[in-house]
């Protein structure tokens, strides 16, 4: 089944079966950045269904989820609980939850929130702490989505996000990623923006601390989720282990994604005792 269905709140979402079932076989959860959808991840999918189910879903008012109403209004806890109740919803009852920026800061959450239902977590370009000045950028950007739209800052994302080699040969993916926001709902990208910029405070030194397996990946050039934070999650995380992808900025995983497949999948094969 990997047909677009719905929960009862509107998320939209896919199941990827693996092509090789198992006994035991665990499902990984993929969740996309701010401002893009779940098909950030179809340069991944491949790999990872080779020994997993992969569930790919959509954040409120992202891709082909619903928003919300304007109340309540989006903080990183519901966004825990959107995946909470998916997984529900689905039947699944414990996964490997992978999230990329914002989506690593949600899987922290959904951690801290429900152990129970969380195996390992793969915490991918997500930010920590900032530094004053980092912080004040994020929130202007937040600011000048508000009051000049969500596409207005587009440009310089893009420049933060991929590495001057890639923009220069890939302007059909990067007029992908236009399409991806443009197709946000424009309350719901400035309310997880809000919980991009703010959102961390929930997250350092955590109570309680969390101790799920945990890998913490980022890129050498990533302004935004810096090395800095990467090894400052993991130092915050029992056991965590961090590896930083070199010459690469934000959107690495798009730019390179056989790295990042090759480090999850090697980190979980590991972990769950797959012999492939």
């Amino acid at each position: 089944m990997n047909a677009t269905q719905f929960d009862k709140n509107g998320t939209a979402y896919q199941f990827f079966a693996t092509q090789n079932p198992h006994e035991n076989v665990a499902t990984i959860v993929l969740i996309h950045g701010l401002g893009l959808n779940r098909q950030l991840w179809q340069w991944h999918v491949g790999a990872l269904t080779q020994y997993f189910h992969v569930l790919c879903y959509d954040l409120y008012g992202h891709g082909d989820s619903k928003a919300l109403p304007a109340s309540p209004t989006i903080t990183l806890p519901l966004l825990a609980n959107q995946l909470s109740d998916l997984l529900d919803h689905i039947g699944i009852e414990k996964v490997v939850i992978a999230g990329f920026s914002i989506g690593g800061m949600i899987n922290r959450r959904f951690a801290i929130d429900y152990p129970e239902k969380t195996i390992a977590l793969l915490i991918l370009n997500a930010p920590h702490q900032r530094k004053p000045e980092a912080q004040q950028a994020v929130e202007q950007r937040a600011i000048q989505s508000r009051s000049k739209g969500m596409m207005s800052s587009m440009d310089a994302a893009l420049e933060r996000w991929f590495t001057p080699e890639f923009m220069q040969v890939n302007d059909a993916i990067c007029a992908l990623i236009r399409d991806w926001r443009a197709q946000c709902n424009p309350d719901a990208y400035n309310d997880c923006y809000q919980v991009l910029a703010h959102g961390v405070s929930e997250l350092i030194k955590p109570q309680p601390q969390i101790t799920h397996p945990s890998l913490v990946i980022t890129c050498q050039y990533d302004t935004g989720s810096t090395p800095e934070m990467s090894r400052a999650i993991a130092n915050e995380i029992v056991g965590a282990q961090v590896a930083i992808v070199p010459a690469l900025k934000h959107l690495g995983l798009i730019e390179q994604p056989k790295i990042f497949t090759g480090l999850m999948l090697s980190y979980l094969y590991k972990l769950l005792a797959i012999d492939v």
